[in-house]
């Protein structure tokens, strides 16, 4: 029997295919995340909350600040597909960690928009929206895919669920996931660097 040869363009279609047989779980985790985005920006933070994130910024400034550009893409880049990587295979226990990455990271960008607005104004959100619009779509899929891996565990057939979502998860995240975090680094680093 001959082996089917491997095709890219059917790879990544097969991958668009999961992600929209996905959608409800990818949707969950965005409703989570905005959730929590405005609760980190209308709901002013506690004295010991406030610390840990202006603590964790100040570190990851320090870490990045003499950087070049091409050093800040990859520092970019290897974050955020660690990010993506734990937030889906990690999925596998319940789904209950994506659902807490959605809820942390959407609860930071709330706390950093509040702050910057008030230091800078409301226009200040328009810098930071270029950042997002690759990054983020592909850390909800990443997210919304763990949440369906760990979904596994009520199915009837569950070893035959985990294996088909293990393996379509694995294919999105190479296809999809990777690419829209190599863009994403590079628009971020090239704007930081830039302003």
């Amino acid at each position: 029997m001959k082996k089917n040869k491997f095709n890219l363009k059917r790879e990544y279609k097969e991958s668009w295919n999961y992600i929209k047989e996905s959608k409800n779980f990818i949707y969950s985790i965005i409703g989570v995340f905005f959730g929590f985005t405005l609760i980190g920006f209308f709901v002013p933070a506690s004295e010991e909350i406030t610390k840990i994130i202006l603590e964790f910024i100040e570190k990851l400034l320090e870490q990045t600040k003499d950087m070049s550009q091409l050093e800040l893409i990859r520092f970019i880049f290897v974050n955020n597909l660690q990010s993506s990587f734990f937030g889906l295979i990690f999925g596998v226990a319940l789904g209950i960690f994506p659902v807490l990455a959605a809820v942390a990271n959407g609860y930071v960008l709330g706390f950093v928009g509040a702050i910057s607005v008030e230091t800078e104004g409301i226009f200040v959100l328009w810098r930071i929206f270029p950042h997002g619009i690759f990054e983020l779509p592909a850390i909800f899929i990443s997210l919304g895919l763990g949440l369906k891996l760990g979904s596994f565990i009520f199915r009837k057939e569950k070893g035959k669920f985990f294996r088909r979502c293990f393996w379509n998860s694995l294919r999105v995240f190479l296809f999809v996931v990777i690419p829209l975090l190599i863009i994403a680094a590079i628009i971020e680093a090239s704007l930081i660097f830039l302003g």
